[in-house]
Formats: C-alpha cells, structure tokens, sequence
C-alpha cells in the first residue's frame, strides 16, 4: 500500500524559516574559520609545525564550500552537514583535554550549530524549489 505524499508548507511560511536558518549557518560558518583560525596563530602548540601548513589543512575544506554557502546553494548546505562533523569530533576530542578545554566546546558548539542551522535550510530550500515548480 503506498503512502500518500505529505503535502509541502506554504511559500510564506517556508520564506522567513529558510532566511532565517540560512543567516545563522552562514554566521556559524564564518564563526567556526575565525575560531580556527585565532586559535591556530595565537594559542595552539603546534610543535615546530609550520602554521600555514596547519591553517591550509583546518580551513581548505571550509574554503571549498565557501562560495556555495555564500550564494545560498542547498547542495552546498548538504554538503556542510558531512564536512562539519570533522570540526565536531575535532571539538569533542579537544574538549577532553583540560588545556583546549573552552576552544573545543566552542568549535563543538559551533559545528553542531552550523549542522543543524544547514539541514535545515537544505530541507526548507528543498520544499520550496518544489512548491515553486507546481508540486
């Protein structure tokens, strides 16, 4: 027996929740690169390694979904939600060490944020291209 297809909110009720969760994934987006990188040139102890090295590995994969998550583009939100879990483990792991106790609770808060804020504006995105289309 198949289901039914579950009728898609309205366009004005979707506008406002898709802005809003796009405006907060792009200031936790910006806010997790400027945490990265404050902490990597001022506080950590990178052991002789060479601080641009270690900057180009924590922000290349934010760099690569940069201009989608500028333009608004919900694959690139998608996207984000797989990349930032990275930035969560990396968060939690430090968190436990007692020295980068505050800088890992932020970048988890941080990646948790910016996960939620852009599943939900891929799902909104997604509904709405498809309430546009006619569906």
């Amino acid at each position: 027996m198949a289901k039914k297809p579950k009728k898609l909110p309205e366009l004005d009720w979707l506008a406002p929740r898709m802005s809003a969760s796009r405006v907060v994934s792009l200031a936790s987006f910006i806010a997790l690169a400027v945490l990265l990188t404050v902490n990597t040139l001022f506080f950590a102890d990178l052991h002789g390694a060479r601080t641009w090295v270690v900057l180009a590995i924590l922000l290349v994969p934010l760099a690569l979904l940069a201009p989608g998550m500028i333009l608004g583009n919900a694959r690139a939100h998608a996207w984000a939600c797989f990349v930032v879990n990275l930035y969560f483990i990396q968060g939690v792991l430090a968190a436990i060490d007692p020295a980068r106790s505050l800088f890992g609770w932020l970048e988890a808060g941080l990646s948790l944020l910016l996960f939620c804020a852009a599943l939900l504006y891929t799902r909104w995105r997604f509904q709405y291209n498809r309430k546009l289309a006619g569906e």
